[in-house]
């Protein structure tokens, strides 16, 4: 008898941890649960990435990953969406010969790009395969790159307000959209036209999160269909073992009592703010678990290479370390984030607000202080604090940096406050939505079912 082949889907995140992750996890998913074969597209870059090394090499060995030979970015400009963009233009010679190849080979259903892998359609199209978006932000960030083009960025309104979104200030507007000269709004712009030209997109958030937003999106588009499949966070992630000081340390502290902050793969702060910062954990009184990093200009996850060199901790106010000796614990560069959030002594998580780091937050009910740094982050802030309400926001001075008693009050208040008590309370709400969403029968895996039916059609 002949061999029947399994549907076979072709999956191309774009650069940048946050895109990688999560759709390593949909590899992951359609692998081991869906019963499809995968091909894990890595786009190599100038620089290297221990931190994307480890995610390759955790997916299923069934997963098979080809890596594209690396592009010359010497002329690229200096901005993150554009960077993006264009190391993928300048990949679709390679990746056609890719794609025509597992199409001869494989039964390949679907190519499987993030927000900025537009430009693969065309080569989809080809090959008559049909393209899809995984859309590894929020719906309302969708809603906003959709609807972007009929807006006039040279006089917007103080308060910008979609369809089934929360009011935004034009303060809170990722860079992109706010500078409608720069490189990152044309290419915004370009991947948000042919965002209808996908066949369906998924989406990294909930039904039970989102509802207004999904609403509306669904309401606005005929095609593509849009599926809320998330959330999909990081499975079977290495973590600190029983010896380590960290679980050690997090496993002697009573429950719901220590603040995690974490800026993400890609985050760090002012020489100023960092001292602030420390400051006022020391002020609060309240335990925390920091993963600190020397200071220096906000970065992208996508352009973070090898961790600093440079001792975090020589910069930290000079005696910090002994003053909150047993009452904080401070390790550089890295931590096991999930470990953190998912241990019952977490009570809080000072975040960059990236969408991975929201939803996995949000899903191990988790309260946040929403310190947002870059990209779209400002943006899940707002909706955080003002619509669903798990988070409080941080009041910078004149100058932009978050004074040591700001900190110190909301530390204390989200820990042990009766605001942090309705913010836990609301956050664990969520998290059992999310569960829900996602057992069978839930909004997320009827919508990963359809999707999965329907590529198995093909």
């Amino acid at each position: 008898m002949e061999e029947i082949q399994l549907p076979h889907i072709a999956i191309l995140p774009s650069p940048g941890m946050g895109h990688l992750i999560p759709l390593a996890e949909l590899a992951r998913q359609l692998v081991l649960h869906h019963n499809f074969s995968v091909t894990f597209i890595n786009l190599s870059m100038d620089t290297h990435s221990q931190a994307q090394d480890h995610i390759l090499s955790s997916l299923p060995k069934t997963v098979n990953t080809v890596s594209l030979p690396p592009v010359s970015s010497h002329d690229f400009p200096n901005s993150i969406v554009a960077h993006i963009s264009l190391t993928i233009t300048r990949s679709l010679s390679s990746l056609s010969n890719l794609l025509q190849s597992l199409k001869s080979t494989t039964r390949l259903v679907a190519l499987v790009v993030d927000l900025f892998g537009t430009e693969t359609f065309d080569l989809a199209r080809e090959i008559k395969v049909p393209p899809f978006i995984f859309f590894t932000a929020s719906s309302m960030a969708l809603c906003h790159i959709l609807n972007l083009p009929k807006l006039d960025v040279r006089d917007l309104p103080q308060l910008l307000k979609f369809p089934g979104c929360i009011p935004i200030h034009t303060n809170d507007l990722p860079d992109a959209i706010k500078h409608p000269q720069g490189e990152d709004y044309k290419w915004t712009i370009r991947h948000g036209k042919r965002y209808k030209e996908a066949t369906g997109i998924l989406i990294n958030s909930f039904l039970e999160l989102e509802p207004e937003t999904i609403k509306a999106l669904k309401e606005e588009l005929d095609n593509p269909t849009i599926y809320p499949v998330g959330p999909v966070i990081r499975t079977g992630s290495t973590g600190w073992d029983n010896e380590s000081e960290g679980l050690k340390w997090l496993n002697e502290q009573p429950r719901d009592s220590v603040l995690f902050i974490s800026f993400g793969s890609g985050g760090t702060l002012s020489l100023e703010q960092l001292n602030e910062l420390a400051l006022g954990l020391e002020m609060s009184e309240q335990r925390f678990l920091w993963v600190v990093r020397s200071p220096g200009k906000v970065k992208n996850a996508m352009f973070l290479t090898a961790q600093s060199v440079e001792d975090p901790f020589e910069y930290l106010p000079k005696g910090f370390l002994d003053r909150t000796k047993g009452l904080g614990l401070v390790v550089s560069s890295w931590a096991p984030q999930l470990q953190v959030l998912s241990h019952n002594s977490t009570g809080g998580f000072l975040s960059h607000c990236g969408w991975n780091s929201t939803i996995e937050s949000i899903t191990h009910g988790v309260p946040l202080i929403a310190w947002p740094l870059y990209a779209e982050q400002k943006m899940n802030a707002v909706m955080l604090v003002e619509d669903m309400k798990v988070a409080k926001r941080p009041r910078a001075s004149e100058t932009g940096v978050v004074g040591r008693e700001e900190i110190a009050r909301l530390v204390k208040g989200l820990i042990e406050g009766e605001e942090g008590k309705e913010l836990r309370k609301k956050v664990q709400s969520f998290g059992k939505s999310a569960a829900r969403a996602l057992a069978e029968g839930g909004s997320s895996y009827k919508s990963l079912s359809e999707v999965v039916c329907q590529w198995k059609s093909l």
